[in-house]
């Protein structure tokens, strides 16, 4: 499972040596205060770090090394107390490769009318001490994300939040592996792309494993293990009565378990984080792996369907997000549409991988129907629906010179009618600002058929995340105008010229 409490963010505080000993003992103390606040805040998932106040160029260049090869630190939070001199912090900026936020904040949050001097002026500086900073980070084309308001704002505190899950994802992707079994679906464009670019820019590799080498992994599983997994599937799931004990489909449940059994050791053994296959490319395995994914997805696992690594990851990255947070992510593909002109929708799914930490029931139904694509036995899979509310699809495409994240906020609803013959999980939204709107702009953007799909993170978080890459990002919303999106495309592709 993802502990985002294994994570720290660096609080980092500013000044200089012109103030005296005096007035620095109080901007230590009044920083490790805050920093004390933060980490208890519930908004804020990480713990928070205090580190003693820098007044050299020395000791900034120092503590950014320091962070920059610390495993358990995943970005740092800035805030000049006083006047700190922004030539200092140069060498500092130049060497950190964690992401930080500057936080533009002060310790008190009201003047002091009444008893108000120099003395106070003196050190609660941040009001121009920050503007210095600033002034350095942009004149070094340094991204960040600027922050502001009193450090008690509960705003303030959910901004920082924010940014501290889009850098532990951040952090996790950097050096993570994704396991491709087999290639991508022959003849798709949008699931390939550049995996030495994207390891270049993004962090994580992707490598390619042959199916002989998962089947064989399969195959190895013990049948204690299976008849142990099968019992946790009867205690958790509502079966089809085919598939319980001595049912006449049990032994597809026991496949189903094997193939979950030998990916799930794979995985670790290999230390992925995330995975795909492909319904094309099944050598070795009795029917396409449908409720392995499902729950290794619910485990943490990032999941692409057809070679699709790009998603794969992201949707790694939306679970590291959404971590302890309400609602779930998963894989998910928008598969057909219902064109009521007063209430358009899409109906979301995939054949058979959709993540049950976003169903509507705390015990789905576990079955099993025929599946007419990939020439393999019937695969038992999880079915069940998605509880409404917004959320958020997410696509990471390779426009061939750079990454585009293109991310549309959804409101997920409940059918107004029963589906008896869907086999398969799915969920029912409303894009913003309408589908009419919302699907145009997608193509527009290029947006991949595959998306990752979260009730728990939001396009906060992707925006956060995308900053910290480094990559382009659109988000289409209730604001989103179709003229105004297009002259968004055109600026950004004379941009990333």
């Amino acid at each position: 499972m993802i502990d985002l409490k294994k994570q720290e963010i660096w609080f980092v505080t500013g000044s200089q040596h012109l103030y005296g000993p005096s007035t620095l003992e109080k901007v230590r103390a009044n920083s490790q205060e805050i920093a004390q606040a933060l980490d208890a805040s519930p908004h804020i998932p990480t713990r928070v770090v205090f580190k003693p106040v820098l007044t050299t160029p020395e000791a900034i260049t120092a503590l950014c090394e320091e962070a920059s090869s610390a495993p358990a630190c995943a970005g740092l939070v800035l805030w000049m107390h006083t006047f700190s001199p922004a030539k200092m912090w140069i060498r500092g900026l130049s060497v950190l490769r964690k992401p930080f936020l500057h936080l533009h904040t002060q310790h008190n949050r009201d003047v002091p009318w009444a008893t108000i001097d120099m003395d106070f002026m003196n050190l609660n500086q941040a009001a121009h001490g920050d503007r210095e900073f600033g002034f350095i980070a942009t004149r070094m084309r340094k991204e960040r994300k600027v922050v502001v308001g009193h450090w008690t704002e509960a705003s303030v505190q959910e901004e920082v939040g924010v940014w501290a899950r889009a850098a532990c994802a951040w952090q996790d992707a950097q050096g993570a592996k994704i396991a491709r079994f087999g290639d991508n679906m022959r003849e798709v464009a949008v699931t390939e792309g550049d995996k030495v670019e994207a390891q270049i820019r993004l962090g994580y590799s992707v490598s390619a494993h042959a199916m002989g080498s998962l089947a064989a992994s399969v195959q190895s599983v013990a049948d204690a293990e299976v008849e142990r997994l099968c019992r946790e599937f009867d205690d958790q799931y509502e079966l089809m009565s085919c598939l319980r004990p001595g049912g006449e489909r049990r032994a597809s449940l026991q496949d189903a378990a094997r193939i979950e059994l030998g990916m799930r050791a794979f995985l670790a053994e290999g230390g992925f984080k995330g995975f795909t296959t492909n319904f094309e490319d099944l050598h070795g395995l009795s029917q396409l792996p449908g409720l392995a994914v499902q729950r290794l997805m619910a485990d943490g696992y990032g999941f692409g369907a057809e070679g699709d690594w790009k998603t794969a990851a992201l949707v790694r990255a939306m679970k590291v997000m959404g971590a302890g947070l309400p609602g779930g992510t998963s894989f998910m593909e928008d598969y057909t549409y219902h064109l009521d002109p007063s209430r358009s929708q899409v109906l979301g799914a995939h054949m058979l991988e959709v993540c049950a930490s976003i169903a509507d029931t705390p015990k789905p139904a576990l079955e099993i129907h025929r599946l007419g694509i990939g020439g393999k036995d019937d695969p038992p899979r999880l079915v069940f629906g998605t509880p409404s509310g917004p959320a958020i699809n997410a696509s990471l495409i390779d426009m061939g010179n750079r990454f585009r994240m293109i991310v549309s906020v959804l409101d997920v609803v409940k059918p107004q009618h029963a589906l008896p013959r869907l086999p398969v999980a799915r969920a029912l939204w409303e894009p913003r600002p309408n589908l009419k709107v919302a699907a145009a702009a997608w193509i527009y953007a290029g947006g991949a058929h595959h998306a990752a799909f979260s009730q728990a993170a939001h396009a906060g978080h992707l925006e956060d995340f995308t900053a910290m890459a480094g990559i382009e990002y659109l988000c289409i919303d209730e604001a989103t105008r179709i003229p105004d999106f297009k002259n968004q495309l055109r600026w950004n592709e004379t941009s990333f010229r």
